[in-house]
């Protein structure tokens, strides 16, 4: 998967944006103003992806193409390389996304049911 078919996946989901906030480079989505997926969009190697910290175990010890997130939370994000392949990576940016959605308040889960509709 590259950073373009990534970049679409991400941007189809409801309530997405997608900027530059720290640098020129590291390109970061998120829903309703909260941080699901981080990659670098000049030099694509991986895709910092946020997960549930026992399935974050469960996938670095049965994938080598999973490691503990770069520069991020280590108990809560991945690293996820494109070896993993479209499908779980796919799998694991909705994965983000759903964790992401969960946490947010009940108002703005409303906003954004609205979005998901039109």
């Amino acid at each position: 998967m590259d950073i373009e078919s990534i970049t679409n996946y991400c941007m189809a989901k409801p309530g997405v944006t997608a900027g530059f906030p720290f640098d020129e480079t590291t390109l970061v989505f998120k829903v309703m103003g909260k941080m699901f997926a981080v990659t670098d969009a000049d030099h694509f190697e991986f895709i910092n992806l946020k997960c549930d910290p026992e399935r974050s175990e469960e996938l670095r010890a049965s994938y080598d193409y999973i490691k503990p997130g770069w520069h991020m939370n280590k108990t809560h994000w991945n690293s996820v390389y494109p070896e993993a392949g479209s499908k779980l990576i796919c799998e694991l940016i909705d994965h983000s996304y759903d964790l992401i959605v969960a946490k947010l308040p009940k108002k703005v889960k409303e906003e954004l049911a609205l979005l998901s509709k039109s």
